[in-house]
C-alpha cells in the first residue's frame, strides 16, 4: 500500500481570512481575498496606496465586518462574533497604527498605561513593571515622564508600539510602521520588528509600500492589486517577478495613465469665425 503523506507537519494558520469581500459604496475594495497568516512568522501585506491593506487589517480584529466572507483566529471563525463580545479578542492583538495615535494629554507612562487599566490589571506595581519592561524593549526607558508633543516622530512610533505590545498580544498589527520617518528611523523600526518577532515568539503581519522594511522583515510575502492577491511567496518570489503589473509595483514605475494624466496638455487653439 503506498505510503500516505505525512502532513503533521504542516503547519495551520493562527489568522485566516477566505473569500474576504468588502466595497464602501461603488468602490470595491477587497475582492475576493483568500490569505493565511502562519505563527510566529512575519508576513509582509504589500500593495499601492488604496488597494484595501490597511482595510484587511481592520477586518482581523472586527474593527470592519465583511460582506461576504469568513475570517478565522486560531481556528475559531471571528467575524460573526457581536461587537459587545470582541473585547477578549482584539487583547489577542497588538495593533500600531500608521500615525502612532497617541493620547496627548498623557505622558509616556500614561500612554502605556491604558489598556493595562482598561484590561482591568488593578496592580499597580505590576503596571509599572509592565510600563518599564515593554519601555526598555524598544529602548526609551528613560522617556517615561515625557509628553508625546516632546518626543520625535521615531520616538512615538516606539512608544506607540511598545503601548501596542503591554498585554504581551499573539498578533502585532503593523499598519504603515515606516511612515513619516527618514531611512535612518525606518530601519530602527525594522529592526524592533525582528526584535519583537524573536523576543516574544509573536505573529507579525505588517502592511507596507515601504519595499526595503518588506524585504527586510519579512518570511512570507503578499501582493495586493485591485482588491486581490496578485502574488504570495517567500521574499525571493517578489525580486524578478514576471508579470508586467507586479513588476512595475516592485520598480516603483508609474503607470502610462498615470504619466498621461500629469502631461501639459496642449494648448486650445481658438477658431474665429
Amino acid at each position: 500500500m503506498p505510503k500516505q503523506p505525512d502532513n503533521s507537519q504542516t503547519p495551520s494558520p493562527l489568522v485566516e481570512v477566505r473569500n474576504l469581500y468588502k466595497a464602501f459604496d461603488e468602490n470595491q475594495v477587497l475582492n475576493g481575498i483568500n490569505v493565511q497568516f502562519e505563527a510566529r512568522k512575519t508576513t509582509v501585506v504589500l500593495g499601492p496606496s488604496g488597494c484595501g491593506k490597511s482595510v484587511l487589517l481592520k477586518h482581523l480584529i472586527g474593527l470592519l465586518r465583511p460582506d461576504s466572507g469568513e475570517v478565522y483566529f486560531d481556528g475559531a471563525r471571528v467575524d460573526t462574533i457581536p461587537e459587545k463580545k470582541m473585547t477578549p479578542l482584539r487583547r489577542q492583538f497588538g495593533f500600531l497604527f500608521q500615525m502612532g495615535a497617541l493620547f496627548d494629554s498623557f505622558d509616556v507612562r500614561g500612554n502605556i498605561d491604558f489598556p493595562l487599566r482598561e484590561a482591568g490589571l488593578e496592580d499597580a506595581a505590576e503596571r509599572e513593571d509592565r510600563i518599564h519592561e515593554v519601555l526598555a524593549m524598544v529602548g526609551l526607558e528613560s522617556t517615561i515622564d515625557m509628553m508625546p508633543a516632546d518626543l520625535s516622530g521615531g520616538q512615538r512610533k516606539r512608544i506607540a508600539l511598545a503601548r501596542s505590545i503591554v498585554l504581551k498580544p499573539r498578533v502585532i498589527l503593523y499598519d504603515e510602521p515606516t511612515t513619516g520617518l527618514d531611512p535612518i528611523r525606518s530601519d530602527v523600526i525594522n529592526e524592533l520588528i525582528l526584535k519583537l518577532q524573536r523576543e516574544l515568539d509573536s505573529t507579525s503581519i505588517v502592511v507596507t509600500h515601504d519595499l526595503t522594511s518588506a524585504f527586510k522583515v519579512a518570511d512570507h510575502m503578499i501582493l495586493l492589486l485591485g482588491g486581490k492577491v496578485v502574488l504570495e511567496g517567500p521574499p525571493d518570489l517578489f525580486r524578478e517577478p514576471e508579470d508586467s503589473e507586479v513588476r512595475r509595483f516592485m520598480e516603483g514605475r508609474a503607470s502610462d495613465e498615470d504619466l498621461r494624466a500629469i502631461r501639459p496638455q496642449a494648448p486650445r487653439t481658438e477658431v474665429n469665425t
